[in-house]
């Protein structure tokens, strides 16, 4: 990625990630895999500009980086889960180690598109959680003043998909003020705390991945699993 790419940035100051501060020798090495959803289908959606604007600074950070598009994606139970978006949708959570959820605030809220891809995507599918120990950022749009519903819904969510939602966030009011006519957002506080949160999110993708079923690994789970053991054996000896 050229300087061009980023053109707000100071360069003295963008520093890559120091893997061996975050992650062990053992642990994998492979570029952490971020997928960034975002809550708006308008032809200038200022939560998809935003994604892209994060995207290309995780990919500076040395990240593989996804965006899924929601536009075709059908309501939760208005189809079958073989539905080639809802699809394209849960592959991609899988393949992830982390995301970025990026939702416009309407009415007080998310928007309902924004639920919607993270309604389809399941706590379990067969025997994986597709989201459990993988890293979470959030951040939200709006065209009033500044407001944290947006964001403060998001975590709930996070949490409910047992997510390592990261402490800093962004949140951008009047966003049509933040961006320039290429779509590009402009360098202000606001601009500089969108780096902050994809420099965080990357270090805490670094330092969980590894180690994400270790920090998973419940006590609840493991007397279930013993139980459910102990009973496949007794059935089997009677």
């Amino acid at each position: 990625m050229t300087p061009d790419t980023l053109p707000n940035i100071d360069p003295e100051q963008l520093r890559p990630i120091d893997v061996d501060a975050l992650a062990g020798p053992h642990e994998p090495r492979h570029a952490p895999r971020l997928l960034v959803l975002y809550g708006s289908l308008r032809d200038r959606s200022y939560s998809r500009l935003l994604a892209e604007e994060a995207g290309r600074l995780l990919r500076w950070y040395g990240c593989e980086v996804r965006t899924f598009d929601p536009s075709g994606l059908p309501l939760p139970d208005d189809a079958e889960a073989d539905h080639p978006k809802v699809r394209e949708l849960r592959d991609l959570a899988e393949w992830s180690e982390g995301m970025l959820w990026v939702s416009p605030e309407r009415h007080g809220a998310m928007t309902g598109i924004m639920k919607a891809q993270i309604d389809w995507i399941p706590l379990a599918l067969g025997g994986v959680r597709p989201t459990q120990g993988k890293t979470l950022a959030v951040m939200e749009v709006s065209g009033g003043s500044q407001s944290f519903n947006a964001v403060n819904q998001l975590r709930i969510l996070g949490r409910w998909m047992r997510m390592l939602t990261i402490p800093n966030q962004s949140s951008v009011p009047k966003a049509f003020n933040e961006f320039d006519e290429a779509g590009r957002m402009r360098l202000s506080p606001l601009y500089l705390r969108v780096v902050d949160v994809c420099e965080e999110l990357v270090k805490f993708t670094w330092l969980t991945r590894g180690r994400s079923a270790y920090l998973t690994d419940r006590y609840s789970e493991r007397v279930e699993s013993a139980e459910a053991v102990s009973q496949r054996v007794n059935q089997a000896t009677h």
